[in-house]
């Protein structure tokens, strides 16, 4: 197994890094190195420079929009980027559900759906939790019964991101209420602006509202909305869930917030000294250092895999628990390094009103709402306790 970096590997690395510095708005790398909130606009530029560059979907075959990239050249762009300080791409259309119709879909979703997703004109969002089905997602129960050349679709989803902005949903429905679980469940794509669809906002602990509720009342969806076959909805769930985990995990993340630790900790005083040579603080801090080391090296191994041609398995579940707690544990070790002045809501420096020298140490503003927006990564994805039970599983050949 090569875990090296070629040649030819080092040059895309030069070219991804000059393109950013080139490309990326001075303003917009700014708010994401501060922690601030981005609007709806800053999301849509980023992605209208990455598609106008054809970057945008580094997984998709070029006969679809894609850049057909190899898994190390996604792993460089995704490192890269985090670096840069660049926005991250909404996953909902680019990773999630365009894998699962170039592996399922028809051609006809395929031409429909895949240029929409690039040029913007299709924001999606996920409607797989529901207010009893959450870890236990096979327990899903908006139902979606056949009527004539459509599917009329009552129900409930909840903790939808971002689903405020979107104009579509993809979902998970019960088809077939008499099946067990995991057989009874289709996949459905169902415009918002549907007669019926309800979006209603849920304010975090953070004070935002990033998450929603989606109520459908007798929503008409046409069958052709209907990816793949009926009831078959749990197998592609799950191969969704391969790649949304994988994502979670968030290596150039850590990195990236690695590096504004080490900067912050070593600019705040703690007994006359910086905080990052106080015992305890500099204990957790390599604890956390030396655990990304060993998480990049695993997702090193998967990349190698992958560029071999194997499918991910139990390891997405591994650095989708591994990732999500080291990614937690630098959010309050930035929050507790800045101490009092990360307030959790400074809502006009999230939104932009002031600059980061205003509201105390740099970073300092966005660290306590960073940190209790970390929260939920353990959670959503597949709870991390799901998670170890699946890795069980894969062990035990249960």
């Amino acid at each position: 197994m090569d875990l090296t970096y070629s040649t030819k590997d080092e040059a895309f690395r030069a070219e991804i890094r000059a393109w950013l510095k080139d490309t990326l708005p001075k303003d917009l790398s700014e708010k994401v190195r501060l922690g601030k909130r981005l609007s709806k606009a800053d999301i849509e530029l980023w992605h209208s420079l990455l598609n106008a560059r054809g970057w945008l979907a580094p997984n998709w075959p070029r006969a679809y929009g894609g850049c057909e990239w190899n898994a190390v050249q996604r792993h460089i762009f995704e490192e890269e980027c985090c670096l840069a300080h660049a926005p991250r791409n909404l996953p909902f259309g680019l990773s999630m559900l365009a894998p699962v119709l170039l592996a399922f879909g028809s051609e006809a979703q395929r031409q429909r759906f895949l240029p929409r997703i690039l040029d913007g004109q299709d924001w999606w969002c996920q409607g797989y939790s529901e207010p009893g089905a959450g870890s236990d997602l096979a327990a899903v129960k908006t139902r979606a019964v056949r009527e004539d050349d459509h599917y009329v679709v009552n129900g409930q989803k909840t903790w939808t991101t971002l689903g405020q902005h979107a104009n579509w949903i993809f979902c998970l429905v019960r088809t077939d209420p008499d099946a067990i679980k995991q057989e009874g469940i289709s996949f459905l794509l169902i415009d918002m602006n549907t007669p019926g669809v309800t979006v209603r906002p849920i304010v975090l602990i953070d004070g935002e509202a990033e998450v929603n509720e989606v109520f459908f009342d007798d929503v008409r969806v046409p069958v052709e909305n209907l990816v793949g076959e009926e009831n078959k909805g749990w197998t592609y769930a799950k191969y969704l869930l391969t790649h949304e985990r994988t994502n979670i995990a968030g290596v150039g993340f850590s990195n990236a917030a690695l590096a504004t630790l080490k900067k912050v900790a070593g600019q705040v005083q703690s007994g006359g000294r910086p905080l990052a040579d106080t015992q305890l603080f500099a204990a957790r801090m390599a604890q956390v250092e030396i655990d990304l080391m060993a998480m990049a090296m695993t997702n090193l191994r998967m990349v190698s895999a992958a560029a071999s041609g194997k499918a991910p398995g139990a390891e997405s579940s591994m650095l989708k628990i591994k990732g999500t707690v080291i990614r937690q544990e630098l959010t309050s070790l930035l929050r507790r390094a800045n101490g009092p002045d990360a307030q959790p809501f400074q809502s006009d420096f999230l939104n932009g009103g002031h600059n980061a020298e205003e509201l105390g140490p740099e970073h300092a503003a966005g660290a306590g709402p960073n940190y209790l927006n970390m929260r939920k990564l353990s959670i959503f994805g597949g709870s991390n306790e799901v998670q170890r039970t699946i890795i069980t599983k894969s062990i035990l050949e249960l």
